[in-house]
């Protein structure tokens, strides 16, 4: 069984490099790799294992179910970026990006600080870094611009605070993922999670952006769109107020208030940006522009459930796994930091399941903290999302800013000592997982 799922293993990263190679996309290289690999698993000599015999429609039954694998996933992408694009394009962001320079304009440091937390919070209620820089990234990078921050810079710096704002509490998906499939419940992650992701983010923002000259002004609302009349702070927090509140009733009335989904929250919280807006918004051209802009992503999460689905049944998932967990403690604490991010680049969220339980298991069976080492994981994984061959976050970001430099070149590379630092920040916090958990805990 061991070579089988070794020749499997073998035959899909074969096929997605000759995919890849002819210029497929990345959605129908993954795609031709996952059908190469089911074939490659019928054909080849079972052995002893029975599971290789599988009629034609079990092969068609196996990629179908991983097709809705992650369609909890896209549903909070779809639900949450209609939330966020609704609530832009209603002038709702402009509106607190025009508060914040009209404000601050003369306060480097506190504007810096304001539009870092403006950036953290679509991704922290959504868990996508992609929703972060569709609905803030061009608004946020427009600012910087008129800092004088160079555009590698910028698009480098919105890049890792989208990565950060999907790591970021209350909703990180790798971590909610990996918990779930090591059944251990979604407790004890906010402190950690808020404290690697805030930091990187922090880091990033100063180091990349900290110095420059003070905004100016008048060109940088022109740059801004106007914000329709009527808008006011009231109007601005009320669509965040109903998103919480929702959240909130749940944990406090857990037995009398209904079991809402976070699909349906959002929803509601998008209802409830249609009541405050003071223009008039076309619903059904918001709903068409967020599921063009997330269809790479949705294309992405649907192929690579079915990937994870075939590498499970064929044993290439497990055989992964076990390469991960047999390696000593020492080498782990050494290797997670490369290996997570660029599994990420390669599997997506796939790879929170993929890696994250058995190593759950693992470092829960040496002794060490479950969540704290978890919460470290879930901050370094997002960083992959400017690696290939996915790079979904990486790619909007160079969309969004309409970024005319090289990607690997210019962009991934002004990102690299951010990065670095946050891999390096997490890899302490995972080894000495035990005494921050004490700190927290106290």
């Amino acid at each position: 069984m061991l070579q089988h799922s070794l020749l499997v293993l073998v035959s899909i990263a074969v096929v997605f490099a000759i995919a890849k190679k002819l210029r497929l996309s990345t959605e129908i290289s993954m795609l031709t790799a996952t059908i190469a690999a089911i074939l490659v698993h019928v054909i080849l000599p079972s052995g002893e294992d029975p599971r290789s015999a599988i009629s034609f429609l079990e092969m068609i039954r196996h990629l179908a179910e991983g097709t809705v694998t992650y369609f909890d996933v896209c549903l909070v992408f779809l639900t949450a970026t209609f939330f966020m694009t609704l609530y832009k394009e209603s002038g709702g962001v402009a509106y607190i990006v025009r508060q914040i320079v009209k404000t601050f304009f003369a306060h480097r440091i506190i504007c810096l600080l304001l539009l870092t937390f403006v950036m953290l919070i679509p991704g922290a209620i959504t868990g996508s870094g992609a929703t972060t820089v569709l609905t803030v990234g061009g608004l946020v990078g427009a600012v910087l611009a008129a800092m004088g921050i160079s555009e590698d810079k910028r698009v480098a710096l919105i890049f890792i605070l989208a990565a950060m704002s999907a790591a970021c509490p209350p909703i990180n998906l790798w971590a909610m993922m990996a918990a779930a499939g090591a059944n251990m419940p979604f407790v004890g992650f906010t402190i950690p999670l808020a404290f690697l992701s805030i930091t990187g983010a922090l880091f990033a923002t100063f180091y990349l952006a900290g110095r420059g000259k003070l905004v100016d002004l008048e060109k940088t609302l022109a740059k801004i769109p106007e914000v329709p009349a009527g808008w006011n702070g009231v109007r601005v927090i009320l669509p965040f107020i109903v998103l919480i509140g929702i959240v909130l009733a749940g944990r406090i009335w857990p037995s009398n208030f209904p079991v809402v989904g976070l699909p349906l929250i959002f929803m509601l919280s998008a209802g409830a940006v249609l009541l405050v807006s003071p223009k008039r918004i076309n619903v059904f051209n918001v709903a068409v522009t967020t599921v063009t802009n997330l269809k790479g992503l949705v294309g992405i999460m649907v192929v690579v459930g079915m990937l994870n689905q075939i590498m499970t049944l064929t044993g290439a998932r497990g055989l992964l796994s076990l390469a991960v967990v047999t390696l000593p403690i020492a080498v782990l604490f050494g290797t997670l930091w490369l290996i997570l991010p660029v599994a990420e680049g390669v599997l997506q969220y796939a790879v929170a399941p993929l890696f994250g339980v058995p190593l759950i298991m693992l470092f829960n069976m040496l002794g060490y903290d479950p969540v704290i080492a978890l919460s470290t994981w879930a901050v370094m994984l997002p960083l992959g999302d400017c690696l290939p061959p996915t790079a979904v976050v990486g790619r909007a970001a160079v969309m969004e800013l309409e970024y005319k430099g090289g990607y690997y070149r210019d962009f991934v590379k002004t990102a690299l000592v951010p990065m670095f630092f946050i891999l390096a920040l997490c890899t302490i916090t995972m080894i000495f997982c035990n005494e921050f958990g004490a700190i927290i805990g106290g």
